[in-house]
């Protein structure tokens, strides 16, 4: 059962935003000052401009397959089902850390405020917020827009009224540590921009897919980056470097300097609406990693399993939510490096996700959005998360090794014999090796994507096409030849005889010309009886002149009806004549790979589609 389709730009731009404000920011900064001293937000900076990078490739994969489970979605088509695997269960490891690390900095508050015990309030908060989202993906992000508006608002204020009491003084020495303690404390930060990934995750949900994610992905994460750098230039100008670097709420106490206790309490309520934001986002995006596995034949078929009323895949969100509350027995330290470090394996692969599809030449992989500067971008990406969790440290490197066994031992008892899927990888190895790829299977759901994606209902004319015979011909014999070649593929199926439909097909060009264009030529009779429609799809790669000195046409659509489907003879002219003017169909049709990419060419047209009556 598909998932709905409930969700807006404003739905994604809050989904992200909420995702990377919580504990990364209003927590993580004291942990991280210690690190590396007042350029904290210098080291900020660079994680924010190292998540645009992950996260063009990542909004390109997202506009060409939006669907549940995201970059392991994708990478499951590019680099097969054992890849699949490992990043479908490192990224619902990485969201449902990121999670439980909001949820761990929701209890750390309501210790500070009021006293309740951490562990039992974190996991009665799980259990809630698992509950808000078993409701459904709709009714959680209306939540999540208005606490997030809220919060972005509370933010701003802080800015304006911290400002001002910044001295400069508390900036030196700016950089303590050297160098290299702001590149690894980018990275130990990098969990702060973890939204990219929950937003890729619920792509099948959102409406028109092609604008809202881009538009609601960047823009959130340029919207959570500034105010970042703005709050933490704040706080270290304002809170001694001693109180700090021992702090786990920095910001709070930084708005009690220069606010007093009202101050810190709205900061502390901006916290806890940061921490619910997250964990509702989180848990609603790690629950879509399960179902997309299962989906998939590479988890157990139940975890796949949406409720109809809601379309809410309840196991999987079970499932996540239990898991979170185990990690909320984990040290907050070793929560944060557990979460950067899958967090930042799931962008290098998106990033090498891209080139693999691109350098595929896959017909029917059609981003509306390219991230720029292929492939030096992707490189550049690729080596730079790979530094980052090297340079995180040798736990880093251990929990990354745990999480690949966990994944290889989920792929060897369920997923081996049961995920066999063609990859984009597959297709690179047959053009780099000339084979040909047999199956198409890849192509075809690609197909699929593209018209769920688009909104593409099908009408008589695709289904007019998807019945054709497709023939794909030198036709270096010439317009005789090729006729006789379509009499009989026509005189398998009709009552009529071959030699009569080819005699037909001349006389009729014998009339006049049925070339369209020096590229493309429409053949079409009349034959006796009734109730007949008929299309044969034709690739001539020599090219046939179908007038004397006429130019040699490469496209032909031959039609086939008796006198009552005259009105459709019109309309698949006119279907036709739309599908061979729109902008590359020259160049398409020529590089098209095999006959079912070139049927994909018409199904896949910006026609405007008709009902058959």
């Amino acid at each position: 059962m598909a998932l709905k389709k409930s969700l807006g730009f404003i739905d994604v731009f809050s989904i992200a935003a909420g995702a990377m404000i919580s504990s990364g920011i209003f927590i993580l900064p004291g942990v991280a000052f210690g690190k590396v001293g007042p350029i904290l937000f210098i080291s900020y900076l660079i994680a924010g401009l190292f998540a645009m990078l992950g996260a063009l490739s990542v909004v390109e994969l997202s506009t060409a397959m939006p669907r549940a489970g995201g970059v392991y979605y994708v990478v499951n088509r590019s680099l097969g089902p054992l890849a699949g695997t490992l990043l479908g269960v490192f990224s619902w490891v990485a969201i449902a850390l990121k999670s439980a690390f909001a949820i761990f900095g929701m209890a750390e508050v309501l210790f500070l405020l009021a006293g309740i015990p951490v562990l039992p309030s974190a996991l009665a908060m799980t259990v809630l917020f698992a509950a808000l989202n078993a409701f459904g993906a709709e009714k959680a992000a209306r939540i999540e827009v208005i606490l997030v508006l809220f919060l972005l608002l509370i933010m701003v204020a802080y800015v304006v009224l911290g400002m001002p009491r910044v001295d400069v003084a508390r900036f030196d020495p700016m950089a303590p540590f050297g160098f290299n303690a702001i590149l690894v404390t980018a990275g130990f930060v990098f969990v702060s921009f973890g939204g990219l990934v929950s937003v890729a995750s619920i792509a099948e949900e959102v409406k028109v897919p092609t604008r809202n994610i881009p538009l609601g992905l960047l823009a959130a994460l340029g919207v959570v980056t500034g105010l970042y750098v703005l709050l933490l230039i704040v706080t270290v100008g304002v809170l001694p470097a001693e109180v700090f670097r021992g702090s786990l709420t920095p910001v709070a106490d930084s708005a009690r300097v220069f606010a007093g206790k009202p101050g810190y309490v709205i900061i502390s309520v901006a916290a806890s609406l940061a921490f619910i934001t997250t964990a509702i986002s989180g848990i609603m995006s790690a629950s879509r990693f399960p179902l997309a596995l299962a989906r998939d034949g590479l988890a157990p078929e139940v975890l796949g399993r949406v409720t109809r009323t809601r379309g809410v895949p309840l196991l999987a969100l079970s499932l996540t939510a239990v898991f979170i509350g185990v990690m909320l027995l984990l040290p907050l330290e070793t929560l944060v490096k557990a979460a950067s470090t899958v967090i930042l394996t799931a962008n290098l692969f998106a990033n090498l996700s891209v080139i693999i599809l691109r350098e595929s030449r896959l017909q029917n992989y059609q981003p509306t959005f390219r991230a720029p500067f292929y492939p030096w971008l992707q490189i550049a990406s690729i080596l730079l998360f790979g530094f980052f969790i090297v340079d995180m440290g040798l736990a880093t490197i251990e929990i990354s090794l745990a999480l690949l066994g966990a994944a290889l031992l989920v792929y060897a008892l369920y997923g081996r014999r049961r995920g066999r899927r063609e990859s984009a990888l597959a297709h690179l190895v047959a053009r780099l090796t000339n084979r040909v790829m047999r199956t198409g299977t890849l192509e075809a759901e690609l197909r699929e994507i593209i018209q769920q994606r688009d909104d593409v209902e099908p009408d008589w004319f695709d289904h007019l096409v998807k019945d054709a015979p497709v023939i794909d011909w030198t036709c270096e014999e010439g317009r005789a030849a090729f006729f006789e070649r379509v009499a009989a593929e026509f005189g398998q199926t009709l009552q009529c005889k071959s030699e009569v439909i080819a005699r037909l097909l001349e006389e009729r060009e014998a009339e006049s010309s049925t070339a369209l264009s020096s590229f493309v030529a429409i053949p079409h009779i009349v034959m006796d009886g009734e109730g007949e429609f008929r299309l044969l799809v034709a690739r001539c790669a020599d090219g046939i002149a179908f007038a004397p000195g006429s130019p040699a046409v490469r496209a032909v659509f031959v039609l086939l009806g008796t006198k009552d489907t005259r009105m459709l003879h019109l309309r698949a002219l006119a279907a036709i004549a739309q599908t061979v003017s729109e902008e590359h169909f020259e160049e398409a049709w020529l590089a098209a790979s095999s006959p079912a990419r070139l049927r994909d060419l018409s199904l896949l047209s910006k026609r405007r589609r008709q009902s058959s009556t």
